[in-house]
């Protein structure tokens, strides 16, 4: 399959408005998770996420072990991770940055399940950006927790899997796949709720909870799962992986700006070179057909 198909001016509005959203997601998450415990936060998603639109969404027509694989890797596993990942101590920031390697998960993953083969634009720009994140990875401090840092990595992956089974179930409404992923990821997360949370946490923060907690969860619900990946799960079906996943890494940049100036996360030279690269490299891709075409005439000229 070729990965030269440029996103028309409307998907491309599109997909920033996801970047936007998933960028501004983290702080959300953070505000939610300092009244309420992981799990019990991430239950509280996919009940509301679910609950009642599954009752007017069909179920997407597809075998349902790709819808299970579905919900368990782009929710359960990939926001279960997140959620502790943050909650054990990764910035809101630098977790917006680390869940990008799924970029790089996603492109090979592409490539062995589907022989979506990058070309050499799509792997320069993808090692340009990569710079971006080797610069963040080297200012890592004492207040970033390994088992943060690790259970983060690992909802990357979990994020790339699910891009597989997006692309392997023929869905006809993105928005009833997400709706029937996130009634699949509840059992396993009201479990591990249960079990881990405890009872006494769970019936403490409900009790307790605050007008800034039930905002949190409002916008993790209707904007960032019901808007964003209604969007994203249009696009990723509609184009090849390697054109829609790499705008994904302008996700952090959106992450660095809002945790500096909604929670004054103290936004560093580093930083913003960090995202001068991820940009550069995002930037790349995006002409490159403008690229080749300029290389061409050149040649052609010389002939």
């Amino acid at each position: 399959m070729s990965t030269t198909i440029n996103l028309t001016p409307k998907h491309l509005f599109f997909v920033l408005v996801t970047v936007f959203v998933w960028g501004t997601n983290f702080i959300a998450i953070y505000l939610g998770l300092k009244e309420l415990p992981p799990f019990l936060f991430c239950t509280i998603r996919f009940a509301l996420s679910a609950l009642p639109f599954v009752f007017f969404l069909p179920r997407p027509k597809a075998p349902i072990l790709y819808i299970i694989g579905f919900g368990l890797f782009n929710f359960a596993l990939q926001f279960g991770l997140l959620f502790s990942g943050i909650h054990l101590g990764l910035s809101p920031g630098l977790a917006s940055l680390v869940m990008q390697v799924q970029v790089f998960f996603s492109i090979g993953l592409a490539f062995l399940f589907f022989n979506e083969k990058p070309n050499w634009f799509k792997i320069i720009g993808s090692l340009v950006s990569f710079a971006g994140i080797g610069i963040v990875a080297a200012h890592v401090g004492g207040d970033v927790t390994l088992i943060g840092l690790i259970l983060t990595l690992l909802a990357s992956f979990a994020w790339a899997s699910g891009n597989m089974f997006t692309k392997k179930i023929n869905a006809e409404s993105p928005l009833s796949l997400v709706v029937w992923g996130n009634l699949v990821a509840l059992p396993f997360m009201a479990s591990a709720s249960y079990f881990i949370d405890g009872t006494t946490a769970i019936t403490h923060s409900l009790e307790h909870i605050s007008w800034t907690a039930i905002a949190a969860i409002a916008y993790v619900v209707y904007i960032s799962t019901h808007l964003g990946y209604g969007i994203w799960g249009l696009l990723i079906k509609m184009y090849p992986t390697s054109t829609v996943v790499p705008f994904t890494l302008l996700i952090p940049v959106v992450g660095f700006l809002s945790s500096a100036l909604f929670l004054s996360e103290q936004l560093t030279d580093w930083k913003l070179w960090a995202s001068f690269f991820i940009m550069g490299g995002l930037i790349f891709n995006l002409f490159e057909k403008k690229i080749l075409s300029f290389m061409n005439n050149i040649k052609s000229k010389k002939v």
